[in-house]
């Protein structure tokens, strides 16, 4: 039963240019229905569709970080089906001459290097969508998302796991975002999923698959393809066969259900898009196009390693999107360690970040505060914890750290002069726990060291405090 499971991903990253592929029409998501919507995308007779450049731009910078081939030659095809939400009763798409072919995608999956191919990177309309009420159980069509770029991104069948496949797909999320070819919103529909599944038979050879649609999350994802792969090799337990279809993935009784036969491709009746020509890729586009491909994520993070000294889990976090590593490397001077810097951010930005549910680009801190708040730290003025609330108001509005420390007399108090009287008084109150210091119970010295944080707000350095009480106890 090792690595018996088959698994292909067909993954759909909505293009995030402002018009739509073959249109002028806006693709800002939340608008009234049917607002953004013209003769071509919504399939009027005589309209003719102009292929959009951004979008075509978007597609080749996606294809180059996937290590995909770009093909010289490109065609767009007629997918024809029908369906209330395809208002043409055909969709734009491509076929047999697709963007690009033959990539692959490297990613970690519990500390194991892995790696899957692509088969293809092509371009393709979006279609529109239904919204059904419960109310008065009618159907209503909104073609805003009708004509809206995506990328599909299909793998080969290479996976083994429902892990695996998500570990993929979470690289694949964090690769598109740091292109800004997509913003991979899963809530608004930017990143959708199908997956290809089968159990390979007991000569190697592969599986009946079966299709899931219907997976708008990572963690859909994981359940729909672990609940499928027990159903099939329950099947197959029992002498039963696995019956070539297109499941649904249901959230509420987290279970796949049958939603129809299996097309095959030449269902669709794919033809050449007659009203929309050939187009060649020049190769000096393509380069120029490569000039602009970022630092990607997988790249960022070995270099976090060698260049700054950070823990592999420090550096996981700090790339995890290329705005938050931006924002870190902003913040590195050199007064300041990175590892203080990055161990703000890690803990005290990014607990504030997902309390309010904001991304970096949200904060009112700037890189130059936080590396003011590193520096006030490393130069020992103010405590941990003085650290953490100047952050979380930072956050929030703003404002200049040193001047903050100055005016509310956030200084820590290092001085073992200015200490001493404290740690007299602090002894003499708590006999009982001295005893216990005295009688090896260490532990009571961390108590110890939370009176004299009181008795001076919270400005003694709790090392200095340490000492001092040891000295005088000892």
């Amino acid at each position: 039963m090792v690595d018996d499971v088959v698994i292909g991903l067909e993954v759909h990253v909505q293009l995030q240019t402002q018009s739509k592929l073959f249109c002028g029409c806006s693709t800002k998501f939340g608008d009234n229905p049917n607002a953004n919507t013209c003769p071509v995308c919504l399939g009027w007779p005589g309209t003719l569709p102009v292929l959009n450049k951004k979008a075509l731009e978007y597609g080749i910078l996606a294809s180059l970080a996937l290590n995909c081939k770009i093909n010289q030659k490109i065609k767009f095809d007629r997918k024809n089906y029908y369906y209330p939400d395809l208002p043409k009763a055909y969709q734009i798409s491509q076929y047999d001459l697709p963007l690009a072919e033959h990539g692959t995608v490297k990613f970690n999956h519990d500390g194991e290097s892995c790696a899957v191919g692509i088969e293809r990177l092509h371009l393709e309309e979006d279609a529109g969508k239904l919204v059904h009420s419960s109310v008065s159980r009618e159907s209503y069509v909104d073609y805003n998302r009708s004509g809206t770029p995506l990328a599909e991104i299909v793998t080969k069948p290479e996976l083994t796991s429902p892990e695996r496949a998500e570990s993929f797909l979470r690289t694949l999320k964090k690769q598109m975002e740091y292109l800004d070819v997509s913003d991979c919103n899963m809530d608004e529909g930017s990143l959708r999923c199908d997956a290809n599944i089968s159990i390979r038979r007991d000569d190697g050879s592969l599986g009946t698959k079966a299709e899931i649609k219907n997976m708008n999350s990572f963690k859909a994802v994981r359940k729909a393809l672990s609940y499928e792969v027990l159903r099939q090799r329950k099947l197959l337990s029992r002498g039963q066969r696995v019956v070539q279809e297109t499941r649904l993935w249901d959230e509420t009784t987290e279970q796949t259900k049958s939603m129809r036969s299996k097309e095959e491709a030449h269902d669709y009746r794919y033809f050449p898009e007659p009203d929309l020509v050939p187009v060649r890729i020049d190769k000096k586009w393509q380069q120029e196009i490569g000039f602009k491909l970022p630092e990607l994520p997988d790249k960022k993070f070995n270099r976090f390693l060698d260049e700054y000294q950070l823990t592999e889990e420090a550096a996981r976090t700090l790339t995890d999107s290329r705005p938050l590593a931006d924002f870190f490397e902003q913040a590195i001077k050199p007064d300041v360690s990175a590892k203080t810097v990055g161990n703000l951010i890690i803990s005290d930005v990014k607990r504030e970040l997902n309390e309010r549910g904001w991304d970096i680009g949200q904060v009112a801190l700037t890189p130059a505060a936080l590396t003011s708040v590193a520096s006030l730290l490393e130069e020992n003025l103010i405590s941990s914890n003085v650290g953490s609330e100047l952050i979380a108001e930072l956050v929030e509005s703003g404002g200049d750290p040193r001047e903050i420390v100055e005016q509310r007399g956030l200084k820590q108090i290092s001085s073992e002069d200015q200490l001493s009287s404290v740690i007299l008084q602090v002894v003499s109150e708590n006999p009982d726990a001295v005893a216990d210091i005295r009688g090896g119970k260490n532990q009571a010295i961390g108590f110890l060291v939370g009176q004299v944080m009181q008795k001076t707000g919270g400005q003694a350095d709790p090392g200095t405090a340490q000492k001092l009480l040891r000295e005088e106890i000892l």
